[in-house]
């Protein structure tokens, strides 16, 4: 074995410590940006996913009335409130029934009763598109699938509505 040092040259040395110092600055800048992206996505939400809609549980007739509500909405560090509105009724099961109102071929909103021609339906004006009260779509016409539905429960009385579901990711309805 060589009992000689192994001498490092001031150009080595100088290397070394500059790639380190340059790492240890590039993590410094990259920890804060990661922290940024990553934590909105940590945060749990704080609300409950259903929402009061001011709409007692004994007003809802048969006939489809527009229920219109604001709720609070967090995108990262952005808050905002954002208004909703769906048509609300008893279907003839009793059963209440809470459709979103953007219609499913251009996103346009629909009204029931939209138009004379068509009564007792709910019409899109933007390309005549029609859906029957049921919420499924009149064949031939545009829109080519039905409307989508909220998530809904019934607390104190009062209705509750979630998130807009299509007809086949649609929850049972809840009962508190």
């Amino acid at each position: 074995m060589s009992e000689e040092k192994q001498q490092v040259s001031r150009r080595t040395f100088l290397n070394y410590t500059l790639t380190g110092l340059g790492g240890f600055m590039a993590a410094g800048m990259l920890v804060p940006m990661l922290r940024m992206a990553v934590d909105p996505v940590l945060q749990t939400s704080g609300g409950g996913d259903f929402t009061n809609v001011g709409l007692a549980v004994d007003d809802i007739t048969t006939e489809p009335q527009r229920v219109d509500w604001k709720i609070d909405q967090v995108d990262g560090w952005y808050e905002s409130e954002v208004s909703k509105s769906a048509w609300v009724f008893k279907n003839d099961k009793n059963e209440i029934v809470a459709f979103s109102p953007v219609c499913k071929h251009l996103g346009c909103v629909v009204s029931w009763e939209g138009n004379e021609d068509y009564p007792n339906e709910f019409f899109c004006p933007c390309h005549n598109g029609r859906y029957y009260k049921d919420g499924t779509n009149v064949p031939h016409t545009p829109p080519l699938a039905p409307l989508d539905e909220y998530d809904q429960k019934i607390e104190n009385g009062m209705l509750f509505l979630g998130k807009v579901r299509t007809r086949e990711e649609a929850k049972p309805r809840e009962e508190a």
